[in-house]
């Protein structure tokens, strides 16, 4: 693979990546599973914005607070499922990012934020809506921090993790 873009990713706490990440291996299909739970805010940057993004994500990380967040339901997919998150807070800061990188962003990350955990992909219509009607009966939602962000390389499979960078500013998100 030629082009290797950047993938950015809001971090989830402990607690809620242990249980997100636990639905995602019993309800991801294991032979595609290359992957943790995350939240994804920025889906193919440019290699060639690699000189911006880290000190970027990193002057961010070092302003803003950890940014309020809940998960507010399930997101049907189509042929997957996924946990919805609301956060404006993140959404301000994903906006910002996206303005320093305006004219430079694919036509996926120009489409509307829609922050979410996927926990199944790739699955028929009927799997996924077992899975749905199952979850429903629990109790998903909850409110968490986000707590930093995070910097990837796609390389077909598993991400080549490049920088992480936890929120300790004072800067409200």
């Amino acid at each position: 693979m030629a082009f290797k873009p950047f993938i950015v990713t809001a971090e989830l706490p402990p607690d809620v990546f242990a249980w997100a990440d636990g639905l995602r291996r019993v309800h991801f299909p294991a032979e595609r599973n290359k992957l943790e739970a995350h939240v994804t805010l920025f889906h193919a940057l440019a290699p060639s914005l690699r000189d911006e993004l880290k000190p970027l994500l990193a002057q961010i990380a070092t302003e803003w607070a950890p940014c309020p967040a809940e998960v507010t339901g399930l997101m049907d997919l189509g042929g997957g499922t996924a946990l919805a998150i609301a956060s404006p807070a993140m959404a301000r800061l994903r906006a910002k990012v996206a303005e320093h990188f305006h004219g430079a962003l694919t036509a996926q990350d120009n489409y509307p934020l829609k922050l979410h955990i996927t926990v199944q992909n790739k699955v028929t219509r009927e799997a996924a809506k077992a899975l749905q009607t199952e979850l429903s009966a629990l109790k998903v939602s909850r409110r968490f921090l986000f707590a930093g962000l995070a910097l990837h390389l796609y390389c077909g499979g598993p991400w080549q993790a490049v920088g992480r960078w936890k929120f300790r500013g004072k800067q409200e998100c």
